[in-house]
């Protein structure tokens, strides 16, 4: 059987994605493992599935390269909007998708027909330690230590529908990243484990960041990661609510605003090419 596929960025964080209105996915987990491998795959930081909603004008399940399946993905998500504009299964700048951290809205800025960028409302920041999730007994985890490996590092813990840790540092490009992400990964006070921002403040409208995603390794974007570090930066007095921040990532800028009701995402989305996969070869 051929599975049809979109392969899809957000500045530089890549899925591929798959349209299930029209053609069943029964082991998604499985089919992530074996197409996101960028030497024997179609090469992804995971797969994407679009999926009919009965809420929303579609559903997104995201899986990562493991196999493991996220809640949710801020550069994708600007992508199914895409998608679903662009096939026309949408009539309107307007859109609703339906995930596992609730149903999130997105604006569409449309050239020549075709969706190039979203601003997306992610909803509101989560603090609150229980809820993130994270083990600890204060009310907020805001510039806190936390011991990881043979260092300590000041961190905060956010949640935009999937948990977050943020570290200020000096230089994220300095870091060995592939040494201390997973570490940050499975830290014990992290039970579901967490998607770590190395961050570095330019000026209170200006990031740059690193990010080390759980089940996916380092991306050269993350969506719900450039949110996070906003709020943290906001939240430790070092950018100002209410103000848009640029975060410069590897992949590209996204623009993040943090206010009292929301945190809102601004971004593109392109797409690279469709292609077709024999499910034998998986």
């Amino acid at each position: 059987m051929k599975l049809r596929f979109t392969k899809m960025h957000g500045i530089g964080n890549d899925y591929i994605y798959f349209n299930a209105f029209d053609q069943p996915i029964d082991d998604p987990g499985r089919l992530a493992l074996a197409v996101s491998d960028r030497r024997f795959g179609i090469g992804g930081d995971g797969i994407i599935l679009i999926c009919p909603s009965e809420h929303a004008d579609a559903m997104m399940r995201m899986f990562n390269a493991d196999g493991s399946e996220g809640m949710m993905c801020g550069n994708a998500i600007r992508c199914v909007g895409k998608y679903l504009y662009d096939n026309r299964m949408v009539s309107g700048t307007t859109v609703t998708i339906d995930t596992l951290s609730g149903i999130k809205t997105i604006e569409l800025s449309v050239e020549d027909g075709v969706a190039v960028s979203a601003k997306v409302d992610m909803g509101g920041a989560i603090l609150t330690p229980a809820d993130i999730p994270m083990r600890y007994d204060g009310a907020r985890a805001i510039g806190i230590p936390l011991i990881v490996g043979d260092d300590t590092y000041t961190v905060t813990a956010v949640s935009m529908g999937n948990p977050h840790c943020v570290t200020f540092v000096d230089d994220p490009y300095a870091l060995e990243l592939s040494a201390i992400g997973p570490l940050f990964e499975h830290h014990p006070a992290f039970p579901a484990r967490v998607n770590t921002e190395f961050v570095r403040v330019i000026d209170e409208r200006t990031l740059q960041m690193r990010v080390w995603e759980r089940g996916s390794g380092e991306t050269w974007a993350c969506g719900t990661g450039a949110c996070a570090a906003a709020v943290a930066a906001v939240e430790n007095g070092l950018c100002r609510r209410n103000t848009d921040i640029t975060v410069h990532l590897r992949g590209g800028d996204l623009v993040i605003r943090y206010t009292d009701e929301t945190v809102t995402m601004t971004g593109p989305a392109t797409k690279v090419f469709d292609g077709e996969i024999e499910t034998e070869s998986l």
